[in-house]
């Protein structure tokens, strides 16, 4: 069991160069610099709001695109989650959150099932937010319960405004982490699960 809750990793490709480094049991602080300034928005409100400690430095060929970066922060993110969650003994393992901001509403249910899955009903009304594709989203939120190996449910409820749309998704995936990460009193350390493995 990783009594310490900690993680980190980096990883280099020919396209990016990512290092992440994860607390779950944390104060929400958070070091993010990925280049994209939307991004680097979202990824501390999930600190924040998870209850996180988190760093995030990230360089990528921007000059293609933003896609090669938010694609592979998700992967390397999740892959420190798993890293730091360990064998799941003694967790709650599910997680729910329903997060306004203004008019946008955003559920999120979260699955640390070892199964990955990501069911995305998030629409956006513009196609960028800042100099960021609102089509990432949903490439960093796959690539993030694939890599973290999590059943993950985002569905937009209400909202217009695309910024407001994003960050209640994010926001609500943070607490709903934040409660699937928790430690259980009654689970006596046992693993949250029938057949005994997750």
């Amino acid at each position: 069991m990783n009594t310490t809750r900690h993680a980190q990793l980096a990883r280099a490709t020919s396209e990016t160069d990512i290092s992440v480094a994860l607390t779950l049991d944390g104060e929400g602080r958070s070091d993010i610099q990925t280049g994209i300034g939307f991004f680097d928005h979202m990824l501390t409100a999930l600190a924040r709001h998870g209850g996180l400690d988190l760093t995030v430095h990230a360089k990528g060929d921007l000059h293609i695109d933003g896609h090669h970066t938010v694609e592979d922060v998700g992967i390397v993110l999740g892959q420190v989650l798993r890293q730091a969650v360990g064998d799941k003994r003694g967790i709650e393992r599910f997680g729910h959150a329903l997060v306004p901001l203004d008019e946008a509403l955003c559920e999120a249910v979260v699955d640390l099932s070892g199964r990955p899955y990501l069911a995305w009903n998030v629409t956006f009304t513009r196609e960028k937010i800042g100099e960021m594709d609102t089509e990432l989203f949903e490439e960093f939120f796959r690539a993030f319960a694939m890599s973290a190996h999590i059943a993950l449910h985002l569905t937009t409820k209400s909202g217009t405004n695309a910024h407001h749309i994003a960050e209640s998704t994010f926001k609500a995936m943070a607490r709903a982490l934040r409660m699937a990460i928790a430690r259980d009193p009654r689970a006596a350390g046992s693993i949250p699960s029938t057949k005994g493995v997750l």
